[in-house]
């Protein structure tokens, strides 16, 4: 079989990148094409130090940082891909690698993060948090996503399967193609955060201070709960605004190398999380860590950590609105029942996500599929 993977851009190594170097791991031998390539050294070893094929958004201005800019021409570039003589096509996307165009005789097996977030039901929020509200330059991004709206719909048609990385992206991606998607669970790396039972007398929070994942509520919250003390790692452009109304019990930290970040989630007392996450690594790792999570109950956690009334042994506890009064109702929610907690079945609950099971799934996935169309064809 030749194989043929399909990336929307390496530029940074993050979750969706996590996925590729996995599907790398079980099919060492394919070929990789992503719009652009900028991996740094590190990062290039643990995807087999693979070299992407770039399309010509790597040779236009600034592509490496303003990458974002060229959406409009991101739908041509990933078609201009010529991959006519793989038998399989897995696509790994987030953004428009899933419009890669294959024959009939391929097969094309979509790994979808989230169909693109900033055109479908995210739209709003995006344009809000952008400034893009009004005006003529919002009149045109919103001609540009009524565009990209069109052309995504119209590829879902070339893809003989989806898999969602969760239950709730298969709703999303129910909702937008009308096709069912079978969810195998993005991998997490649990063995490289330890288990501890020994806690400290403090909550954490650890992100990239972009608006979605609201940091600035968690802060609030505590700000409000000075007996209480709160650790913020991360770094990102909302970091000044954050700083400006943390309190002198919440502390930021900024961003921090692997080693300290995984020694606050192993003392931690609880891990609060309160973005709406398509599937949410960081609750994850923290459990892995044996640490309880206070999560927004909306998105991928709910499928992540074992609510107080889920019928199985409890890793965390859910709050229903994303603002500073329901952390705190959380957070006093968490110290009256935290007994009912226990650190060992967070972390049993967190090996569920380990490498091994997503590459075992994934590949029986795609072995069973190639099997059946061969089949037909006989």
């Amino acid at each position: 079989m030749k194989i043929a993977v399909i990336h929307d851009w390496l530029v940074t190594y993050a979750g969706a990148e996590k996925v590729l170097e996995e599907i790398l791991n079980i099919y060492p031998e394919a070929d990789l094409f992503s719009l652009i390539d900028y991996l740094d050294g590190e990062n290039r070893k643990k995807i087999h130090n693979k070299k992407a094929k770039t399309s010509f958004i790597q040779k236009l201005p600034f592509s490496e940082t303003k990458y974002r800019n060229y959406l409009p021409l991101m739908p041509l570039a990933i078609e201009q891909f010529d991959v006519s003589q793989y038998d399989i096509v897995i696509s790994s996307s987030h953004a428009v690698a899933k419009g890669i165009i294959t024959g009939p005789n391929q097969m094309h097996i979509s790994y979808v993060h989230s169909p693109i977030r900033y055109a479908w039901d995210l739209q709003h929020q995006y344009l809000k948090e952008s400034g893009l509200e009004k005006g003529f330059k919002s009149l045109l991004v919103r001609y540009i996503l009524h565009k990209v709206r069109n052309w995504d719909y119209r590829t879902s048609n070339g893809v003989d399967y989806f898999i969602s990385n969760s239950d709730f992206i298969a709703k999303r991606i129910w909702k937008v193609y009308r096709r069912e998607a079978k969810t195998i669970y993005p991998p997490v790396d649990i063995s490289s955060f330890s288990y501890s039972e020994e806690k400290e007398n403090f909550y954490l929070t650890a992100s990239r201070m972009v608006p979605y994942k609201k940091i600035d509520i968690i802060v609030q919250a505590f700000s409000k709960m000075p007996e209480k003390k709160l650790i913020v790692i991360g770094d990102g452009p909302d970091f000044a605004k954050i700083r400006s109304i943390a309190t002198p019990n919440v502390k930021l930290l900024g961003y921090q190398p692997f080693e300290v970040l995984k020694k606050y989630m192993q003392t931690a007392k609880a891990f609060v999380f309160a973005a709406e996450e398509d599937f949410g690594i960081t609750p994850v790792e923290a459990q892995a860590c044996g640490t309880p999570v206070i999560a927004y109950g909306k998105g991928g956690v709910l499928e992540t950590v074992r609510g107080l009334n889920s019928g199985q042994p409890p890793t965390g506890l859910f709050f229903t609105e994303q603002t500073p009064e329901a952390i705190i109702s959380a957070v006093k929610q968490f110290e009256n029942d935290s007994r009912l907690i226990n650190y060992s079945d967070c972390r049993k609950n967190a090996i569920r996500f380990s490498p091994d099971r997503f590459r075992n799934e994934l590949k029986s996935f795609v072995e069973e599929k190639y099997s059946e169309r061969r089949k037909l064809k006989i």
